[in-house]
């Protein structure tokens, strides 16, 4: 898969468990600082959706391990998103220690009213420009 987005990362002592490797549970996290920082490049990214009212939910993930990560170890974490249509769209992740994958997977997402959590369309200047940064 081609990304052209990524973010650095190092694991955290925090995120390790008692043999030392990093909980499966913070990939999810992982997953959310690459699409914070890839959504942030675009017009003040998620707190301008929250701004105008908007929220984006995930409603579906998914990891896949391939190898361990341990304490202070470097990642870089790929994020590219795709499937914008309507209120839902997806991110998909590769996560690299040294160039070689550790992890990947995806989240499904939904826009909502901030307010009544009722589905709405994800705006069409972030549509816009996810689909120019994607090209």
């Amino acid at each position: 898969m081609d990304f052209r987005f990524s973010t650095e990362l190092r694991v955290r002592f925090a995120e390790t468990d008692a043999q030392g490797v990093a909980n499966n549970s913070v990939y999810l996290i992982w997953f959310e600082i690459a699409r914070i920082d890839y959504l942030a490049r675009f017009r003040g990214g998620y707190p301008e959706l929250r701004a105008e009212g908007i929220e984006a939910l995930t409603v579906e993930s998914h990891g896949r391990y391939l190898a361990p990560t341990r304490f202070d170890d470097r990642l870089a974490v790929h994020a590219r998103c795709s499937e914008l249509k309507g209120a839902r769209f997806r991110f998909d992740y590769s996560i690299e220690r040294d160039g070689q994958a550790v992890a990947d997977g995806w989240t499904r997402h939904a826009c909502v009213d901030g307010d009544s959590h009722r589905p709405t369309r994800l705006p069409t200047w972030l549509a816009e420009a996810i689909a120019r940064a994607e090209a």
